[in-house]
């Protein structure tokens, strides 16, 4: 074990927690299908959420790991639990219309004498379908617990913070890669299979986990929208180049944005810069145990309209644990309307990113809330990456 692993104790204060919020919205059962749930309460760790699987949590033991069968070989080399709170479902229940794996977990549940109870699920979830929910309540009497345990990761353990830590050492490598060899007439694919390579290799000793978002590096007018990839393009001078990207140490990422030119940015994008900068100064000036997410929020959209810019958006999101499609944890929001109250051990990637008519500029931070304030989790310097 080394300092980023999670011990029994940690995880079993997890499923207490959980268990509180449970009994708070009245659930006797929950059946969780967010991979990132289920590997914060049992270190499951696989490509698997492409098929049906889940973690249940029932009214006293330990979790059980539910999924398909050739899946519980994974399970048994990653969960803490015992061999008999494994249960698998046969490979015809894959991908088969004439039959579905639900009907084994409302089997299973049955079995165990949690069929009768109110059973909480996560409806609004990428990883269950409206087929899942419609074979489960047919037998089950369901409640919607979406985020029930999202919200219980907010606040970062140790161990948890030593793992976004060194995710941050991790994207900085990856942002230093692109500034080695970024260069005007260099294809996008190949600078970004450069960025992918810098972060599978890692830093500081630290191996690269995959992301769960692939980076997001537009050029030009394409880097107006904020969530397109790449192509085969080379990159050019007098535009604006963004890159959004996360280091990712088991499974906790650390995502970073930087904008990048060839040469002198253009006037409109110095003062965007500026803005950026002071509006974000005024932002983390507040960002402290006890502040509101929205406070954040308009200490920034304050400033940065007195700049003379606008961002309709939220201007940060809570992070940590996650897998694709979003490095998320669907939580907090910096914004206007979050009462949520700041507590230390949150992290958030604070998000102040300008689309413009000509190009985007994206100037972004992981950030920790600490106990007397916040802290930077990288050390790249806040501004735009010029070159040549």
């Amino acid at each position: 074990m080394d300092d980023s692993d999670f011990t029994r104790t940690e995880y079993d204060a997890r499923l207490a927690k959980t268990r509180a919020a449970m009994a708070e919205a009245g659930l006797d059962t929950l059946i969780l299908s967010d991979p990132s749930n289920m590997a914060w309460l049992t270190g499951y760790d696989g490509w698997s959420f492409y098929v049906h699987q889940a973690v249940i949590i029932g009214p006293d033991g330990p979790p059980l790991w539910w999924g398909r069968s050739m899946d519980t070989a994974g399970a048994r080399r990653t969960v803490w639990m015992q061999a008999d709170q494994i249960h698998g479902y046969d490979d015809t229940y894959v991908q088969n219309p004439a039959k579905h794996p639900m009907e084994t977990l409302a089997a299973l549940l049955a079995d165990l004498g949690w069929a009768s109870g109110r059973v909480g699920v996560e409806m609004d979830n990428y990883y269950y379908s409206a087929k899942a929910h419609d074979v489960l309540a047919r037998s089950l009497s369901l409640r919607d617990a979406t985020g029930l345990v999202n919200w219980q990761r907010a606040v970062k353990s140790p161990a948890e913070i030593t793992r976004l830590r060194r995710a941050a050492r991790i994207v900085e490598a990856m942002h230093q890669r692109i500034l080695d060899i970024a260069e005007p007439g260099l294809a996008k694919h190949k600078l970004v299979a450069e960025i992918l390579h810098a972060g599978t290799i890692g830093a500081d000793g630290h191996w690269g986990d995959y992301p769960a978002i692939v980076p997001m590096t537009p050029s030009g007018l394409d880097a107006t929208a904020p969530h397109l990839t790449w192509d085969d393009r080379p990159m050019q001078r007098g535009e604006a180049h963004f890159f959004e990207i996360a280091g990712v140490y088991r499974r906790y990422h650390c995502p970073q944005s930087r904008t990048l030119f060839f040469g002198e940015p253009p006037s409109t994008y110095r003062r965007a810069e500026e803005a950026v900068q002071e509006a974000t100064a005024a932002a983390l000036a507040v960002a402290r145990p006890g502040a509101l997410c929205e406070d954040v929020a308009e200490a920034f959209n304050s400033t940065l309209n007195a700049r003379g810019f606008h961002k309709d958006s939220r201007v940060g999101y809570s992070i940590g644990l996650s897998y694709p499609p979003d490095w998320g944890e669907r939580t907090l929001s910096l914004r206007r309307g979050d009462k949520t109250e700041l507590r230390p051990g949150m992290v958030f990637h604070f998000m102040p990113a300008l689309w413009l008519d000509d190009g985007g500029i994206e100037i972004t931070e992981p950030i920790l809330i600490t106990e007397s304030g916040v802290e930077q989790l990288c050390r790249l310097p806040g501004t735009l990456f010029v070159k040549g």
